[in-house]
């Protein structure tokens, strides 16, 4: 099988790219020629029609930088961090899990191997972290 053949495990930026083509009424050619990092226009498109599709179909291809999912974030008409956290989910597997009150957000790679407990156990981690560091004052490291 061809390295373009080849399917991603997971799709999050994919699926992400896939529906929003859709609402905005995109095809690969005019998102393509829209993806311009709006930190360095002059550099010009940052992706391809096919890298695209490729990424669309779910297909194996290169990690993007940090410039290429500015530039899809851009011409998507999307917050930059969603299109980051869908890219971290597919490429590195990261998931983003927020504790019950939604004021700590923890990003754990390998979710997936750990139980409701062993998540519980990760929020209270992060819990006692951020406290401590609440408490120190901003000269203290």
């Amino acid at each position: 099988m061809a390295a373009a053949e080849e399917t991603m495990e997971r799709t999050d930026l994919s699926d992400l790219v896939r529906t929003r083509m859709e609402e905005n009424g995109q095809s690969f050619r005019s998102l393509a020629a829209a993806c311009i990092d709006p930190k360095n226009p002059d550099s010009g498109p940052a992706w391809t029609r096919g890298t695209i599709e490729n990424l669309t179909k779910g297909r194996v291809i290169k990690a993007p930088t940090e410039a290429q999912l500015r530039a899809l974030a851009d011409a998507l008409k999307l917050p930059e961090t969603a299109v980051q956290r869908a890219a971290a989910a597919q490429f590195f597997g990261m998931t983003e899990h927020w504790n019950y009150d939604q004021d700590t957000r923890v990003l754990i790679a390998r979710i997936e191997e750990l139980d409701k407990q062993g998540i519980e156990e990760l929020d209270e981690l992060a819990q006692i972290v951020f406290r401590r560091r609440s408490r120190q004052s901003p000269g203290q490291g």
